[in-house]
């Protein structure tokens, strides 16, 4: 398995709610994506980014195909437009 996290820090934190709707449109894209999960942060806790996502595939292929989807590809031009900075870790797990 291979875990696709990735977070966002927002030049309008105000626009969590949209960029998240976004995101949320990539769900189930593609065959071997088995968890998708997008969040944003909560108030009273602890945060330095303002939306993240979880999401883990079958295999590399399979988060290949993700990443290279068009719908990705469109949804990413248009987050691209509204964070400020954005962080990710692929891994890999048995």
């Amino acid at each position: 398995m291979i875990k696709h996290i990735v977070m966002w820090k927002l030049f309008d934190p105000a626009r969590a709610d949209e960029f998240k709707a976004l995101l949320d449109s990539c769900k189930g894209l593609v065959p071997g994506m088995s968890e998708f999960e997008v969040a944003t942060r909560t108030e009273g806790f602890e945060a330095s980014h303002d939306v993240v996502l979880y999401s883990v595939f079958e295999d590399a292929a399979a988060l290949e195909a993700y990443l290279i989807h068009p719908q990705h590809k469109q949804v990413s031009a248009t987050l691209g437009t509204l964070r400020e900075s954005r962080s990710v870790l692929d891994y890999q797990t048995r």
